[in-house]
């Protein structure tokens, strides 16, 4: 018997459950691990038990079963344009971008999240620019503004894992209150291996653990789980969950947040637990 009619139905309820509630847009990573709670529904087992789960296909199974059926799924993002070689199109074409304050600004570690969440409009919602970290560094101008603003803070969205503790140590490094006098505060918005395990969500092992210096809120046991290569990725979380939290945390992010929009009202029925709440730098 072969798996490809079971695969083929898990996928439209995956799909289905990836755009809820409203027809969330979503990338083919998120709607690859909705598959695997598709197949494997044991992240609802009870939240004081912690533990992490291993991917119940192979994402090359899932990626041939998607290839025939991509046209189908209206939600499903395409995959992330590469990264500009050339000057940035926004400041020739919004030339008074950065004549004002910048309040906050979010950095993602991936480029597919960070075009998951522009194509959700979270970024007019929240009234926060939206980059990929691989963009870094920061246009001067943008600088300039969040300097103006007072207190600004910029956020940094990253996974758990050794690439994402590297992400935000580098935006810290290069904009944060060590970087010298600029007023700007830099914060992690990023999965740790605690909430992972709180959420139940679907890991997978690196090549190499983490071998540097670790922030000082981490516990000993999450140590020894980014020390053994395990790694969760954003993408891990579900789209309405992640939106929003996103939303949430820029609302208490240190300034004025944004009010209740149609996107927060839309998805905060899927309650974040807070795990986007990690208290370093």
């Amino acid at each position: 018997m072969t798996l490809r009619p079971l695969l083929d139905g898990a996928l439209t309820v995956a799909a289905d459950r990836a755009g809820a509630p409203g027809g969330l847009r979503y990338t083919e990573r998120q709607l690859y691990y909705e598959l695997c709670r598709v197949l494997q529904p044991l992240h609802a087992g009870p939240r004081r038990i912690p533990y992490t789960l291993a991917p119940p296909v192979r994402y090359a199974r899932f990626a041939a079963a998607l290839a025939a059926r991509r046209e189908e799924l209206p939600g499903l993002l395409p995959p992330a344009a590469p990264r500009p070689s050339g000057p940035r199109a926004t400041a020739a074409e919004e030339p008074d971008l950065y004549d004002y304050g910048l309040p906050r600004l979010l950095v993602c570690q991936s480029r597919e999240i960070t075009a998951m969440l522009i194509a959700n409009d979270l970024h007019l919602e929240a009234a926060c620019p939206v980059l990929p970290a691989d963009e870094l560094p920061l246009d001067e101008r943008l600088v300039g503004a969040l300097e103006r603003a007072g207190g600004a803070v910029v956020h940094v969205l990253h996974d758990a894992s050794p690439s994402g503790l590297a992400c935000f140590e580098q935006v810290r490094a290069a904009y944060g209150a060590a970087a010298g006098p600029t007023g700007v505060r830099v914060r992690s918005m990023g999965l740790v291996p605690r909430h992972a395990g709180t959420l139940h969500l679907t890991s997978g092992r690196g090549p190499h653990g983490h071998r540097g210096p670790l922030p000082a809120g981490l516990r000993p046991e999450e140590r020894a789980w980014l020390g053994s290569g395990r790694t969760v990725e954003l993408a891990a979380v579900s789209p309405a969950r992640l939106l929003h939290t996103v939303i949430r945390r820029l609302r208490g992010g240190g300034t004025a947040g944004p009010r209740r929009t149609p996107l927060h009202r839309r998805v905060r029925t899927a309650r974040g637990s807070g795990f986007l709440s990690w208290p370093v730098g």
